[in-house]
């Protein structure tokens, strides 16, 4: 019986022994660390040493390692290392090197998937208020739109757009942004293509609805006189101010760029991401 416990006794020791002989990381000084990191890759299974070795490169770059390519890695010789080793790495094995570079990039990986759901909920939100506001300033329409050439009281042609509205909104509108594109069946490109302003005198109430005579300057491309007769003219609305000239309903909307990274961002993470942040 004694024999078996002090066997026993004596197979943990050598077990703890063991334990304790893996070479670790000393980051004390400069030919410490050179040393201990080469003697501490040599201890590992040759399998191991690659992971190892970005390992390395992970912790010691770990306060700028968003301008690593972790998954092309080169790897950085011992003087490199030992450089640009801290605190982390010191009493480290082998293993445990790894296991820490593989908790640094698991952290990393969490902020990025919390960083890429907060974009995607502000450009979901951005698409949604710029479609808000489209669906209001939808509410203020334009009924009827008719160009042509009036001749003056001193005989000149001038440009007229006959112009007949709703204000289908709550508010008091002061302002409007139109732009009104003149075509042609026989021309390619719009005799007229421009946005102009309107201001509107006392403004218009809501539900009341208006017929304005405006004159374009005769000198700009409204008074080309070569606009055929059967020319058709579209009036589109672009914007509205209130009564204190406050923009309404300006919502911008997403640029292309922003489109295809939304797109992306579902993609990848879907309706799933976007409900962990509600």
């Amino acid at each position: 019986m004694w024999s078996l416990l002090r066997l026993s006794a004596i197979s943990l020791s050598v077990i703890l022994i063991a334990g304790c002989s893996d070479p670790k990381i000393d980051t004390s000084s400069m030919p410490a660390s050179v040393v201990s990191i080469e003697k501490v890759r040599d201890s590992l299974p040759v399998y191991k040493r690659g992971d190892f070795d970005q390992g390395l490169i992970i912790i010691a770059t770990a306060s700028t390692f968003n301008s690593i390519d972790f998954l092309n890695p080169h790897r950085m010789n011992a003087a490199e290392i030992a450089e640009s080793a801290n605190m982390q790495m010191h009493g480290l094995t082998g293993d445990e090197v790894i296991q820490r570079a593989d908790q640094i990039l698991r952290e990393r990986r969490s902020r990025e998937r919390e960083q890429a759901m907060r974009t995607l909920k502000r450009l979901e939100e951005k698409r949604a208020n710029a479609a808000s506001d489209q669906q209001q300033l939808a509410r203020f329409t334009i009924d009827d739109a008719r160009y042509y050439l009036s001749e003056s009281p001193y005989g000149v042609l001038e440009p007229v757009i006959d112009i007949e509205v709703t204000n289908g909104t709550d508010k008091v509108i002061s302002e409007l942004l139109l732009r009104g594109v003149m075509t042609s069946s026989d021309r390619s490109a719009p005799w007229v293509d421009e946005s102009f302003y309107y201001v509107v005198a006392g403004g218009i109430e809501p539900g009341e609805m208006l017929e304005w005579s405006l004159a374009p300057n005769r000198f700009g491309p409204w008074g080309n006189t070569q606009i055929p007769d059967d020319a058709e003219l579209t009036v589109s609305l672009e914007g509205l101010r209130d009564v204190n000239q406050k923009p309404l309903w300006d919502s911008p909307e997403l640029t292309e760029h922003e489109t295809a990274k939304l797109e992306r961002l579902q993609n990848e993470y879907g309706g799933a991401a976007l409900s962990e942040l509600e």
